[in-house]
């Protein structure tokens, strides 16, 4: 009898052992994310912080953004009045990585010059002490469709 006793105890400590660790839902990696971008707009830098790693890397069509301080200088130098992100997916193959990728309708100005439009996007989030940081990030604006000659 103990030893069946044992064996459930042991099981059930591994099932929430398993699900503790397990990778976070979709929903609330786009809650993550949107939570991100809600902090670079309100300016609200202590809550970014929390959100992104202090070592992190951005992709930019204009440069390359290495560690969160760039991260907070380029928040002074936009004013976005608003962002709708869209299409979000996320893909994962290990319990402390997450992958997303994202459509981002922005509207505002980045240096006083206007930034408005649609940016393909996409971040990398890990699990660090029990908190999920983005460490990887880039957003590109999508070039208008051309139409060819002839």
């Amino acid at each position: 009898m103990k030893k069946y006793l044992t064996c459930t105890i042991v099981a059930l400590v591994a099932t929430v052992a398993v699900s503790i660790a397990a990778t976070p839902d979709k929903a609330a990696m786009e809650a993550r994310e949107k939570s991100a971008w809600q902090a670079f707009k309100d300016k609200n830098s202590d809550a970014f912080k929390k959100l992104v790693d202090k070592d992190i890397r951005c992709v930019y069509a204009n440069r390359i953004s290495t560690g969160l301080q760039n991260e907070l200088a380029d928040m002074k130098n936009w004013d976005m009045k608003s962002f709708e992100i869209s299409d979000f997916e996320m893909f994962s193959d290990e319990k402390d990585v997450v992958v997303t990728t994202y459509k981002v309708k922005v509207e505002g100005t980045a240096d006083g010059k206007d930034a408005s439009g649609t940016y393909n996007a996409g971040s990398v989030w890990k699990q660090e002490n029990g908190q999920w940081l983005a460490i990887f990030h880039t957003n590109i604006k999508e070039e208008a469709a051309t139409t060819p000659a002839g």
